[in-house]
């Protein structure tokens, strides 16, 4: 009976060296996102393909990487996973520095992709060990509020380092990335966590995980990088990520053909919502349970979407994308949640990673599919489709099997 009272407090301190970390890592990793078309063009004439594969290269990696880094993270512990991770980002960005070729340059977005699965994966449940039960989902979000926050400076003072050369930028990018390294080795190893044996230690144990059948088993390696229970909510992610997409690439263009101009003011109003929702808001599926956060979040994005579709004028627009963005930023943690409770502590790394690699997935077929469905049949279609998705992604989150709730064990 006394767990609960150790775990009601947050370790503040470590969460500082975790968030910071993971904060520093994505200003280092994406603060060459901005210069790199330039960047390609200057250096190698190359065009929009060349110049496409260069920028999403680090997603390929990262789409593959992350249940492996989970599952290091699982084995060996979060922290040094996640160190790794900082530190391939940091020596990534010094590799800008060479004199490299178009195949050298998409070699190091390869390398840093790697590195960003490791450090994002790593974190998030080593966020999760520290948090008391009660607390879990909300520091779920807000570590998605460190990592935008992150990609969000960074992409605005690469741009603006510019003026002063690309040295500039690779040199802050290497320096900000040695900032996360030294916060996250600031905080201590976590005690008796991520021994080496203490995953095969659990592949052994007769039915004690969530989704256990009361019967002894060996996992194969398929198994371990995609734990079960992993399935549909990473399934309904993915079809949450179909709004995202649709809005992201033609919010703009969808009002520019009604004529409405300032249609960025959109994606502005979504993203501060979705971050002030998290901020004030983000207990909400802790408290109330994450199914059923799930469920009304997939049901405010379907609703802002088609608001989006509808929308005659910009305040109408920029409401579906306030409601939108409230419903949508509750929805990774919600399911993330559902992943967490339903997984074993010793297999919470490899399922975080996993349930990550949805969102890159959903966002690698969602892109081209929108696109297509534009060209098809009209820019509303597009958010009439997300909002499709949206709501098919409620129905997947009802089909998640019970308990909602189990508290993680944490040495």
């Amino acid at each position: 009976m006394e767990a609960p009272a150790e775990r009601s407090t947050i370790p503040r301190l470590a969460l500082v060296g975790v968030f910071g970390g993971l904060f520093c890592g994505y200003l280092g990793l994406t603060a060459a996102i901005p210069v790199l078309p330039g960047f390609v063009r200057e250096s190698f004439g190359a065009g929009d393909l060349a110049v496409g594969l260069v920028v999403m290269a680090t997603a390929l990696t990262a789409l593959l990487v992350r249940p492996v880094s989970g599952h290091l993270a699982d084995r060996y512990g979060h922290r040094l996973v996640m160190r790794a991770g900082a530190l391939v980002i940091t020596v990534g960005g010094l590799l800008y520095f060479l004199p490299l070729d178009l195949n050298g340059l998409v070699a190091v977005r390869l390398l840093l992709g790697a590195g960003e699965a490791s450090l994002f994966t790593a974190g998030a449940v080593w966020v999760v060990s520290l948090a008391p039960h009660n607390r879990r989902g909300q520091l779920i979000g807000l570590y998605g509020i460190s990592m935008w926050g992150g990609i969000s400076a960074g992409t605005f003072l690469g741009a603006a380092l510019l003026n002063l050369g690309y040295g500039a930028v690779w040199g802050f990018g290497v320096a900000a990335a040695l900032a996360g390294l030294l916060l996250i080795s600031s905080v201590p190893a976590p005690s008796g966590a991520g021994r080496p044996g203490e995953e095969r230690q659990g592949e052994e144990r007769q039915g004690e995980g969530p989704d256990g059948e009361g019967r002894r088993e060996r996992r194969s390696w398929g198994s371990t990088l995609l734990p079960r229970p992993v399935l549909l909510p990473g399934l309904a992610l993915a079809l949450a990520a179909a709004g995202y997409a649709g809005l992201a690439a033609f919010v703009v263009l969808h009002l520019q053909a009604r004529g409405v101009s300032s249609g960025v003011v959109v994606l502005s109003g979504f993203s501060a919502v979705y971050a002030g929702t998290r901020l004030f808001i983000g207990h909400l599926p802790d408290r109330l349970g994450p199914r059923r956060v799930a469920i009304w979040s997939g049901a405010g994005e379907a609703a802002g979407l088609l608001i989006i579709a509808l929308a005659p004028n910009l305040p109408v627009a920029v409401l579906g994308s306030l409601i939108m963005g409230v419903g949508f930023s509750l929805l990774h943690p919600s399911l993330a949640l559902m992943v967490m409770n339903r997984t074993d502590p010793s297999r919470q790394g490899a399922a975080i990673g996993a349930y990550t690699s949805f969102w890159d997935l959903g966002l690698a077929v969602w892109g081209p599919l929108a696109g297509a469905v534009a060209t098809g049949f009209g820019y509303p279609a597009v958010f009439v489709v997300g909002a499709a998705c949206a709501a098919t992604a409620v129905v997947v989150s009802l089909c998640v099997r019970r308990p909602d709730a189990r508290p993680a064990v944490v040495s």
